[in-house]
């Protein structure tokens, strides 16, 4: 049977799945080496951390403004090309990036690379659910555990590659963005069929009643705050863990790193169980546990040894990352037939809380110490009491979601 009959058949296409992760992968792999390079940038530069900052929010920004536009754009025109043409933005800017000579200039390089992930999220996100046979959770989560394991590595191969051979060693990583383009371009072929099938069918409509407007809105709102108290607070690890530890502990640079790439690694596998664990379970319990389960660790770790800050911030990887995959299953759930508005509105405020955390915890560190940023940000998970407020969607729902299937979410909006 064919890629597009399995499909068709409301069966989970685990070969598409895994394309989008893999592709997922290399976006994140490229995108991960920018704040990887803070160290040497902020060295070679002579960057205030207020700086370097702006930097990670000239990516973010970019990425979160235009999210939810290209996520509304394609509910009514999908447009199964752009994947690879987001990452064409991308290729550019990490290209741009390992070469310019002043600051200005890596903050235009960065906002190309924003401009591709703006792309490439809602509509990858799409195609994730459109191949999952009606496992939400799971497709949403291998989809995620591509990005957050090239997230991971990202520091890694920086340590080990840039690091040692300089800011122009960047360019090589154009390669995997070169790789990414030349898949997607194929999986873009695959997303046309699948458009193209469910022009010419009738049977594909939504059987998913929306829930009420007050009820959504209240609880979009409550959702948007949990991503606000899980990325800002992601952002204070994945910009400034390095120079905590460097700070703090006195380490190498690529001790440093090694460590990111550990608390990375956590965050991966936190996102892969996160997804399936929320279809069996539900999401709203995944969601409990992913924010406010947290708490403790993120209280203990400013105050704790170097030996003990490793093992904890493992532990808050793990457990923080888990709720992403159920939070935006939930929304999806919540405004059915809406896939790439929900998945841009998501990513897109995900990636401007980890822009805006990054400028402000890095304004916040030059005015105090980097060790005041994670006494303040050890709170931001109390936030995941406003949990208790969200509705139980009912088992009737996520039944009635399951046997719809993929193909009734890209139904062009009317």
């Amino acid at each position: 049977m064919s890629t597009g009959e399995s499909s068709a058949a409301g069966r989970t296409v685990f070969s598409i799945l895994g394309t989008i992760s893999f592709c997922h992968f290399l976006n994140d792999l490229t995108q991960s080496l920018i704040p990887a390079m803070y160290p040497l940038i902020k060295t070679s530069f002579q960057l205030t951390f207020g700086q370097v900052g702006l930097i990670t929010f000239a990516f973010q920004a970019t990425a979160s403004l235009l999210q939810p536009l290209v996520g509304f754009t394609t509910d009514r025109r999908p447009r199964p090309y752009s994947l690879a043409a987001g990452m064409l933005s991308t290729l550019v800017g990490i290209i741009l990036f390992s070469r310019v000579p002043v600051f200005s200039l890596l903050l235009i390089s960065a906002a190309l690379i924003g401009m591709g992930s703006a792309v490439f999220h809602p509509e990858a996100s799409r195609v994730a659910r459109l191949a999952s046979g009606g496992k939400h959770g799971l497709a949403q989560s291998l989809f995620q555990v591509g990005g957050n394991t090239g997230s991971a590595l990202g520091p890694l191969l920086a340590a080990l590659f840039v690091l040692p051979r300089g800011r122009k060693s960047l360019e090589w990583f154009g390669i995997a963005a070169l790789l990414a383009i030349l898949i997607l371009s194929n999986v873009g072929w695959w997303y046309k069929r699948i458009l193209s099938k469910v022009g010419s069918s009738h049977s594909h409509r939504s059987i998913g009643k929306p829930a009420s407007h007050p009820k959504s809105g209240r609880s979009l709102m409550i959702l948007l705050a949990l991503i606000f108290s899980k990325f800002f607070y992601l952002a204070s690890l994945n910009s400034y863990y390095t120079f905590y530890l460097i700070n703090r502990f006195h380490v190498s640079v690529r001790s440093a790193q090694i460590h990111l790439f550990v608390f990375l690694g956590a965050v991966a596998t936190g996102t892969l169980v996160g997804g399936p664990v929320g279809d069996r379970i539900g999401r709203k319990r995944v969601i409990w546990v992913s924010i406010l389960g947290v708490l403790p660790f993120t209280l203990a770790l400013p105050y704790a040894s170097l030996a003990w800050t490793g093992p904890l911030t493992v532990v808050i990887g793990l457990i923080l990352s888990s709720a992403f995959s159920a939070i935006v299953v939930y929304a999806q759930e919540l405004v059915p037939g809406r896939v790439g508005m929900i998945s841009g509105m998501f990513f897109g405020f995900a990636f401007g809380m980890a822009g805006i955390g990054a400028a402000v915890l890095g304004r916040l560190a030059d005015a105090t110490s980097i060790v005041t940023v994670y006494q303040v940000c050890s709170f931001l998970p109390l936030i995941g009491i406003l949990t208790g407020f969200l509705p139980d969607l009912g088992q009737e729902r996520r039944q009635g979601k399951r046997d719809e299937g993929h193909i009734m979410e890209i139904e062009p909006a009317r």
